[in-house]
């Protein structure tokens, strides 16, 4: 038996999301089928983070066990020549029987792209989240200091969240302007359903001035999701990264390489 690693893109337009669901299409689901006709078996794998219906990825991480003999660049090359266009296998590498793809990570990252002017987007329609109104990303930035570290998240998770705990670690959660681009990258040891969303409307809220910075804060220290903002679409939500102990071997292509349209990588 042998486990492998791999790095998966995908456009989450077209899929209700990650997870395998009866009648819908997932890009687990699709996943599992490609890398099952190279492994000439049933595959099933294991991904670092769940996206939601309509949420990109750059650098989902996924692990499965093969008991057939096979390269790791055969199931690249192979499940590539399998998957839709919206679906791509990045890398691929044997990892030891110890990694987990979700247990193993110590964090992820995601990033949030606003196209910020007073048209709406053609080409990019889909894969980013229109706001017509100005934004003001150092007001956003201001706010956003009170959501890094330890912290209760009950306020920004969606009422169904099935997490045991609220409590997340924030590393890192960056705002910036590039152009007509507004973007917002956050790393965390793990997030909460729809974390990303609320934190994101939150400050599109404060950005367009229609709540004080401190609101971040006070929605943070109530712990009701009900006094939140609205939950930002899952258009401009792309799963950029995740992050193992260097022991593992897995790299983190898309952190550092992904560009968007005018707005270059800041990773």
């Amino acid at each position: 038996m042998t486990r492998f690693a791999l790095g998966v893109e995908y456009d989450g337009t077209g899929f209700a999301g990650w997870q395998k669901q009866a009648g819908v299409r997932t890009v687990q689901e699709t996943v599992e089928e490609a890398l099952s006709r190279v492994a000439d078996g049933a595959v099933r794998v294991a991904a670092a983070g769940r996206t939601d219906t309509g949420v990109h990825a750059f650098g989902q991480v996924i692990h499965f066990d093969c008991e057939k003999s096979r390269s790791a660049d055969a199931f690249r090359r192979g499940g590539n020549a399998h998957l839709p266009a919206d679906v791509s296998l990045v890398w691929a590498q044997e990892v030891s029987d110890t990694f987990h793809a979700r247990f193993s990570a110590h964090a992820r990252t995601y990033r949030y792209v606003i196209l910020n002017r007073p048209t709406r987007p053609a080409v990019w329609a889909g894969r980013v989240t229109f706001e017509y109104r100005p934004l003001d990303a150092p007001r956003m930035q201001e706010a956003a200091m009170a959501l890094i570290g330890r912290h209760d998240f009950s306020a920004y998770r969606a009422a169904g969240c099935q997490a045991k705990s609220p409590i997340r670690e924030v590393h890192a959660l960056r705002i910036e302007r590039r152009d007509a681009f507004v973007i917002l990258t956050i790393r965390a040891n793990a997030f909460l359903h729809h974390m990303v969303r609320n934190i994101a409307g939150v400050l599109m809220a404060i950005g367009a001035g229609e709540q004080r910075v401190a609101w971040a804060g006070d929605v943070l220290a109530g712990y009701d999701r009900n006094l939140g903002g609205v939950t930002a679409p899952a258009d401009g939500l792309y799963f950029l990264s995740a992050s193992y102990p260097p022991a593992f071997g897995i790299p983190c292509v898309a952190e550092h390489e992904w560009s968007y349209g005018g707005a270059p990588s800041s990773g």
